[in-house]
């Protein structure tokens, strides 16, 4: 159903996709910058660009398209499925497992796994809020990170997890195993990124639409001796906000990378002693929220991966190949 908004008296100037982030109920930044980008936005009956700065007086309309048929075909690849009703599902995605379709990544993904999931067990399809690439992501885990993810399954799910993500109300907790021996129990980075201006596939304090973030962490366990060269520490790491890539560069931002990073870290990260590290080891443990439909609490935690547990035993043993 279109809508049409007159922009108020009051209204500061901002852009039309943050404009339209906070007037349209459950709609994120990322969701309307792809409405404005297919043209279903108009502004004083014309379309616009997301960065067009909005005045009072403008009309702005949007109609959120039907959903179109996904040209995406399932596919049968395995799913750890820790819960699942009519309107979501709750999952433990592995390691290497990549979102969703992308360019280098048509196939394989996380949603042709789940397209296929739905059309054998017969429970349900996909929001299509999300997009024809992106049914039902309401968030998303990278390639090498590991852990509980939420699925929507119905449109209305979906902006009620994304209006409790937005609200930064999700409980989230991370398992990070950085390179290095992390100062003190605990910290706090508050640091603002956005796409690196140099590098367009990194994130970054240098960058042209810096975005709040904030991540608290704590040390749970340390290894090795300065003297080996091998520290590493164990670091339990609390997003306030949800940022792309906001873990990953605010610990390499404290010195401290992911071990197996090396987008952010580098080759000295991908090994610790002779022991070679193919993956970041970043692992999303916890995911709480409320239920979209029936208002109840929900909290799902899994353990890391088997490599990551393996290397974590290795080095409690100090058994690293020598």
């Amino acid at each position: 159903m279109a809508r049409r908004v007159t922009v108020s008296a009051g209204e500061a100037p901002k852009r039309l996709d943050i404009f339209l982030s906070t007037h349209a109920a459950g709609l994120s930044r990322a969701a309307a910058q792809r409405l404005i980008e297919q043209g279903v936005v108009t502004v004083n009956g014309r379309p616009a660009k997301p960065s067009l700065k909005i005045k009072p007086g403008d009309a702005i309309e949007w109609d959120i398209p039907q959903p179109t048929p996904l040209e995406i075909v399932g596919e049968p690849i395995p799913l750890e499925i820790l819960f699942e009703d009519e309107h979501l599902l709750i999952l433990n995605k592995s390691a290497g497992l990549v979102a969703h379709p992308a360019p280098g990544h048509w196939s394989g993904t996380l949603v042709n796994a789940l397209l296929h999931h739905f059309r054998t067990e017969g429970t349900g399809g996909l929001a299509s809020i999300g997009g024809r690439e992106r049914p039902g992501l309401v968030h998303r885990l990278d390639k090498g990170t590991s852990g509980v993810m939420v699925i929507a399954k119905t449109d209305a799910a979906h902006q009620g997890l994304s209006k409790q993500f937005k609200a930064h109300t999700i409980h989230r907790v991370y398992l990070a195993l950085v390179r290095g021996a992390v100062k003190g129990k605990m910290g706090r980075v508050e640091l603002a990124i956005g796409r690196d201006t140099k590098d367009r596939k990194k994130f970054s304090a240098r960058t042209a639409s810096p975005r709040d973030a904030v991540t608290e962490f704590q040390v749970v366990e340390r290894f090795g001796a300065k003297r080996s060269g091998d520290e590493a520490t164990l670091v339990e790491v609390h997003p306030r906000t949800g940022r792309t890539h906001q873990i990953r560069v605010h610990l390499v931002s404290l010195g401290h990378p992911v071990l197996g990073d090396e987008t952010y870290g580098g080759r000295k990260v991908c090994a610790i002693g002779d022991l070679a590290i193919e993956r970041p080891m970043l692992h999303a443990r916890t995911l709480g929220f409320t239920h979209p439909a029936t208002g109840k609490s929900l909290e799902y935690t899994v353990p890391p991966p088997a490599d990551m547990e393996e290397l974590l035993g290795m080095l409690r043993h100090a058994s690293l190949p020598k």
